[in-house]
């Protein structure tokens, strides 16, 4: 075969030199077609935005851009684009400002922003988010045109705004009081004072107890209290036992229950020995009048439930004796003053109110809580007490001038329990944020917070010591109480006063706090669901308990 006839090879991958050059022509017009589709695209982004000057590269023909369009449109144009880039950095803007307004998460904090605005609450169609977002654009908008109005019509705002904050401060009012308020503030102001000056001398005379001595019995209160245990446990009515109190003899203790019976409690064997019988639905408080079994025909004690109804009651007696009728709801604490002259009363109608039990008058309705109040405590010089609630806040009040002179804040959540130290300037509150709060009243300030339980605090006590009555309270036999000779078994005595506390809690447990370090020294677990109320006896030989199982037990220490 001849070379003539022989085809050319042609390898795989490889290309003609006709192809390639084909391609290599195609491809530098496609480049060369890009190139010019960007130029006339630019060129009329620089007409529309009415440049004057021309980019370079744009090769721009001044008389072509007559030709295209007049003076009259490109007048219009560049306005129109100018309008659009004004509107849009306003709303660019606004949007800047929108992001750093705080904007509450509570729709009916949103709907009262809107409603002062001037704005409706509620839109067709419209739910909680989108009421934020438009009370968001609304206080964006109002921010602009305050800023854009100029100072001298911010400086006029602001002052009217600081006019309506002066009006709203100023607006005091006040209620004339009776003649019998004011004598029992008489009354109140010249017993506190003997009682202040009483406690300030023992405080004197404790501080000069040997160091060594208040060192052992701090020992020996240790070691006691983490030896308590359960002694006695009662089935004490057909629903829960709300209220839990001891007898001033702390031979005795009063039992409320759902049901409104009350039923007193030999702590000897756990048996009932009264029955009282008056309320009609659940007992909230329970107190015993420090002057309980002194005479006969007195009034013993004093109870509160959700009939709206405090009855006052003798111990020989299963009727009540006395009814203090003004609240409007449920009744949810009471307390004696430490005089046993008067009651204070706390309840779900917003206020607290004091009372005379001898002519059983209502002498005081104070409001100041934002919503209910649950926990009542007189101090015990019995010049001030103690309130708090459902909004989270205690108030602490001057009974001799009317006043409140404090605010406790710190807690997350309702104030269930509270109550005064003997050292008569530090108050404890437990809360439903499962914390306890230890409040001086030298500084006006929380000065610990506990984290004492796992669930909501229900009821918080301290150890007060009676020294009027005959029981002492339990000390170690191995305590050397005599010390060197010149140490008061009295003294010994009183410096347990106040020195642990008590405080239940919906998650089963009565935790025992010793004071001053705060530390947790026993867990008592024995009931079964939540522990609603808890007490000390003033001899310090018993805590009793009652909670949601229907049954109250007696816990003590075992012999060390």
């Amino acid at each position: 075969m001849s070379n003539s006839g022989k085809k050319e090879r042609i390898h795989f991958g490889t290309l003609e030199k006709e192809a390639v050059a084909h391609a290599k022509r195609k491809r530098e017009e496609e480049e060369e077609h890009d190139a010019m589709s960007t130029t006339v695209v630019d060129n009329l982004l620089d007409i529309s935005e009415g440049a004057v000057l021309a980019r370079p590269g744009a090769h721009i023909d001044l008389d072509q851009i007559d030709e295209v369009m007049g003076d009259d449109e490109e007048l219009m144009l560049t306005d129109n684009a100018l309008a659009t880039r004004r509107r849009a950095m306003a709303e660019f803007d606004r949007k800047r400002i929108a992001r750093t307004i705080a904007i509450p998460t509570n729709d009916a904090h949103v709907k009262d922003a809107l409603r002062q605005n001037e704005q409706p609450i509620c839109l067709f169609g419209e739910d909680a988010g989108d009421r934020r977002d438009r009370l968001r654009y609304i206080l964006s908008k109002i921010a602009i045109e305050r800023r854009d109005a100029g100072p001298e019509q911010q400086e006029i705002e602001d002052e009217d705004m600081k006019s309506d904050d002066e009006d709203e401060v100023q607006e005091v009012f006040y209620t004339e009081g009776s003649e019998a308020l004011l004598q029992a503030r008489q009354n109140i102001a010249k017993q506190s004072l003997a009682r202040a000056a009483q406690r300030i001398e023992r405080q004197r005379e404790d501080c000069k107890a040997d160091l060594a001595s208040v060192r052992r019995l701090r020992q020996n209160l240790v070691a006691q209290l983490t030896n308590y245990t359960i002694v006695g446990s009662q089935v004490g009515d057909d629903r829960p036992l709300s209220r839990i109190a001891f007898a001033p003899n702390s031979r005795q203790v009063l039992a409320g229950s759902w049901s409104g019976a009350i039923k007193l409690w030999d702590i000897s064997g756990c048996k009932m020995a009264r029955l009282f019988r008056g309320h009609t639905d659940r007992v909230g408080g329970l107190s015993f009048n420090p002057r309980a079994g002194q005479s006969k025909g007195c009034v013993d004690f004093a109870s509160g439930a959700s009939d709206n109804e405090i009855f006052l009651w003798s111990l020989e007696k299963d009727t009540p004796v006395g009814n203090l009728k003004g609240h409007q709801s449920r009744v949810v604490h009471v307390d004696h003053h430490p005089s046993g002259d008067y009651l204070g009363s706390a309840s779900y109608d917003g206020s607290w109110r004091l009372w005379d039990i001898a002519t059983e008058q209502e002498l005081l309705l104070q409001e100041g809580h934002s919503r209910e109040v649950f926990a009542l405590r007189f101090q015990c010089d019995g010049s001030l007490v103690a309130t708090a609630g459902l909004d989270g806040i205690g108030r602490i009040w001057d009974l001799r001038s009317g006043r409140s002179i404090a605010e406790l804040e710190g807690h997350a959540k309702e104030i269930f329990g509270l109550d005064w130290s003997p050292n008569g300037y530090q108050l404890a509150t437990g809360s439903a944020d499962n914390t306890v709060r230890i409040f001086d009243l030298r500084k006006i300030a929380s000065v610990q917070q506990i984290p004492a339980h796992k669930s909501m605090v229900t009821d918080v006590r301290f150890f007060h010591y009676d020294s009027t009555q005959s029981s002492e309270p339990r000390i170690s036999e191995d305590m050397d109480t005599s010390g060197d000779g010149n140490e008061d078994m009295s003294v010994h005595k009183r410096l347990c006063d106040g020195q642990y506390m008590a405080t239940a809690s919906n998650d089963g447990l009565i935790n025992v706090w010793t004071a001053g370090d705060w530390k947790l020294q026993k867990s008592l677990a024995g009931h079964v669901g939540k522990v609603l109320s808890v007490d000390i006896a003033r001899d310090g030989s018993y805590i009793a308990s009652t909670g949601f199982d229907k049954t109250f037990k007696l816990w003590t220490a075992d012999e060390i």
